[in-house]
């Protein structure tokens, strides 16, 4: 397994689905050309397949290991999940748990799961299909999620989203369960200390939960955005959104705001979704920001 260390926490990729190409004008429709043709001699192939015109993208949990807990942040897609909206989500049948396994972690092992929004791609594996009933995969976990989200993506709140029909069942199956039976923490204000080394701030725009957690140990930075980034194009070009953030403005605030905390602190950077390295540090670049380094696992 890949490990980092920072400080006196350990941080291990846990991968469910590999490095996957899926449709730049899906994932970007909104995003030029241009952008892409700028970066691309640094881009291709790992992050951007131009022949096929993919972006390269992977889902992956980082289990984290601080103060004598395991903690996971997000739980990718899971398994046997009806996603009429989202094909690629749908009746998926991977190896996590035996991944987990691998980096010596058993679901009852599990103390904190940190969902940074609920989105189907980092909530999935929060549940498991027993029988025709869905229940908690860590038994043990407290489930740390935003207010803002629970109360966003709750059916019952009859918000019109942005997403639509898009997020169809993933409340019910992967939040609803955790929370009737009493594993949730639902946090609101400027922030949530996880323990002495992890914070979980707000970040909003992507969806009105979504969170970043901090990471300070040792004199080592860290923080876990989420879906703030979806490629690495986004380093150099901020302002350029995915379709998938629910207020667009919000969102590119909230990037560069990470992104400039995290050139300012030297501060190893995991984006939710980053194949090849999957972290990185960076450094401001006039108005932009740039790769300094990519991460190194043992």
């Amino acid at each position: 397994m890949e490990t980092i260390t920072l400080g006196n926490v350990d941080i291990t990729r846990v991968v469910e689905l590999p490095s996957t190409g899926l449709p730049r004008d899906f994932i970007f429709p909104d995003v030029a050309m241009e952008h892409w043709d700028r970066h691309r001699n640094w881009l291709a192939p790992e992050f951007l397949e131009p022949a096929a015109d993919e972006v390269r993208t992977m889902i992956q949990t980082w289990l984290v290991r601080s103060e004598g807990r395991t903690i996971l942040i997000d739980t990718g897609i899971g398994n046997g999940r009806e996603r009429p909206y989202m094909p690629f989500f749908a009746h998926l049948n991977t190896g996590f748990l035996d991944e987990l396994a691998a980096a010596a972690v058993r679901p009852e092992d599990v103390d904190v799961v940190i969902c940074t929004h609920l989105h189907g791609d980092h909530v999935g594996w929060n549940t498991y299909l027993s029988g025709r009933e869905w229940r908690p995969t860590f038994p043990n976990a407290e489930y740390v999620i935003a207010r803002a989200d629970f109360d966003y993506w709750n059916p019952e709140s009859e918000i019109r989203t942005r997403s639509g029909r898009g997020m169809q069942n993933v409340f019910e199956d992967s939040v609803a369960p955790v929370h009737l039976a009493g594993q949730t923490v639902l946090w609101e204000g400027d922030h949530y200390d996880v323990d002495a080394n992890l914070r979980i701030e707000p970040a909003p725009g992507h969806t009105p939960g979504s969170s970043v957690v901090r990471l300070r140990s040792g004199g080592d930075s860290a923080i876990f955005v989420g879906d703030l980034l979806h490629s690495p194009l986004q380093i150099a070009e901020p302002d350029c959104g995915p379709c998938f953030d629910e207020d667009e403005d919000q969102a590119r605030v909230a990037r560069r705001r990470v992104l400039e905390w995290s050139a300012d602190h030297n501060a190893l950077m995991f984006p939710a979704h980053f194949p090849g390295a999957g972290a990185a540090e960076v450094r401001r670049d006039g108005g932009t920001f740039a790769v300094k380094e990519w991460a190194t696992w043992r």
